[in-house]
């Protein structure tokens, strides 16, 4: 290779290089009047991302798909409100909205749910290894079992009527 050749490559390498290393960010300006911009910034120059951040005059910047700063809510923009709870319903009265002890008391009984499900698998795994032990045992050991998987067998009817419910 000539020594020009060898120099057009490397200059074309590096350029495709430094290429890469940036990518393309849109600056939109809080002034309509103010251009927005398109730059080629390094994701890991962290120096300008916080001055674009920090900018007042900048609205939002986007590096790629990534949102970096986000635009600000203006005083009129309109917020949409859930009005599911303030509807009437065939009473003619309006639901009002759960207040946050409700939403506890619902999550508590999911909870309640789930560790309910959990001790039923659990209890359910113990009585099958004793139901194998019961097969070997002999004499006293068996009474022991038989009394211990009764014990079991209220316990998971109940932990049934709770899943059940």
């Amino acid at each position: 290779m000539k020594k020009s050749a060898l120099k057009k490559y490397i200059k074309e390498q590096i350029v495709n290089a430094l290429s890469e290393a940036t990518q393309k960010t849109t600056v939109d300006y809080k002034n309509p009047s103010m251009a927005d911009k398109i730059l080629d910034i390094d994701p890991t120059d962290t120096s300008t991302i916080n001055k674009l951040k920090s900018d007042p005059n900048v609205s939002s910047v986007s590096m790629g798909s990534k949102k970096i700063k986000e635009a600000n809510k203006e005083e009129d923009d309109v917020e949409v409100k859930d009005d599911y709870y303030k509807v009437e319903d065939e009473d003619g009265d309006r639901d009002k909205e759960p207040s946050k002890a409700d939403l506890k008391k619902d999550a508590k009984a999911t909870k309640g749910i789930a560790k309910a499900k959990d001790e039923l698998a659990i209890l359910t795994r113990e009585m099958k290894s004793l139901a194998k032990k019961y097969k070997e045992a002999k004499g006293a050991a068996k009474e022991k079992i038989v009394a211990d998987l009764k014990e079991k067998t209220k316990l998971k009817k109940e932990l049934g009527a709770i899943l059940d419910k």
